[in-house]
């Protein structure tokens, strides 16, 4: 017997082997104008009488596990008392266990004071996951994002003090054709100035059941780049990352045209010259079918 999940659920492809619990069903915000992730879904929090039976069957089932997820899309919104109970159970019961991870908003991190942080995570809450999107506050804004680049190098220094392991994500092509530097300069300056331990880099990908609402909150005109300028966002943004400590960097997600990986700042330089490498290969494209968001 298996957990039934609130479909659709998502999860980070670095927890494609991690066992999973919804403490949370949908997201408490679900306005970000290119998600739609959580659309069909209204948001709640399930109840320690729902959560604690899966956690229960499941360490009958998997007792080795050694990775938890709690999803869905705003664990982090749950009071602090309530996770530090979940976490402390998870421990407890699954012996092996190395790491517990959520999705994090910058608003949710911002509401936990610094002492809530280093209780959830001296507890074993080890891993975030937060989305950047752009690094422009024009762009936050035309994507109803409900942060700033303020707010989310905040919240992202806010994290790492607390001692939480930090990933976050960008997405390439976000301010269309006619913010394509503004959008690559300022997500740099964010990276910079938050200087998390992991960085992805996806590909915009208007699904259809936002597009429309995208297009309309954008307040413009918006022309979607190419594949050969999504490529040299990656080019801009690799170049201008200037981060001190280690971070590493994947630009492999499912809607990418192209891979790229790497770590900075060692391999910075390998990085500028595998895109120079996929400039001179466009055979080497990822074909559109074969693409997700």
């Amino acid at each position: 017997m298996m957990l039934n999940y609130h479909a659709p659920m998502y999860r980070p492809p670095s927890e494609a082997s991690s066992l999973i619990f919804q403490v949370t069903l949908g997201c408490s915000f679900n306005e970000c104008s290119f998600c739609d992730m959580y659309r069909s879904k209204e948001y709640s929090e399930r109840s320690w009488e729902e959560v604690k039976p899966e956690i229960d069957l499941m360490v009958k089932q998997v007792p080795d596990t050694t990775r938890i997820f709690l999803a869905d899309g705003d664990a982090l919104n749950i009071s602090t008392d309530y996770m530090i109970k979940i976490v402390e159970y998870l421990y407890k019961n699954f012996p092996k266990l190395e790491r517990v991870s959520c999705y994090a908003m910058p608003m949710n991190l911002l509401k936990k004071t610094p002492e809530e942080l280093k209780r959830m995570n001296d507890v074993g809450l080890n891993m975030l996951y937060l989305g950047i999107e752009s690094g422009s506050d024009i762009i936050l804004k035309k994507i109803t994002k409900g942060a700033t680049s303020t707010t989310i190098i905040r919240a992202c220094r806010k994290a790492i003090d607390a001692g939480f392991t930090l990933s976050c994500i960008m997405i390439l092509g976000l301010g269309g054709r006619n913010y394509t530097k503004e959008h690559i300069k300022e997500t740099a300056r964010v990276v910079n100035e938050s200087s998390p331990h992991y960085l992805g880099a996806l590909t915009l990908i208007l699904e259809t059941g936002v597009k429309e609402e995208f297009l309309t909150k954008f307040d413009e005109p918006f022309h979607e780049i190419n594949d050969d300028e999504a490529l040299e966002e990656l080019h801009d943004l690799v170049e201008r990352i200037n981060v001190k400590e280690k971070m590493v960097f994947r630009a492999n997600h499912g809607s990418n045209a192209y891979n790229i990986a790497g770590t900075f700042p060692d391999e910075k330089e390998i990085m500028l010259r595998k895109i120079s490498w996929y400039k001179d290969h466009p055979e080497q494209i990822r074909p559109e079918g074969f693409r997700a968001f």
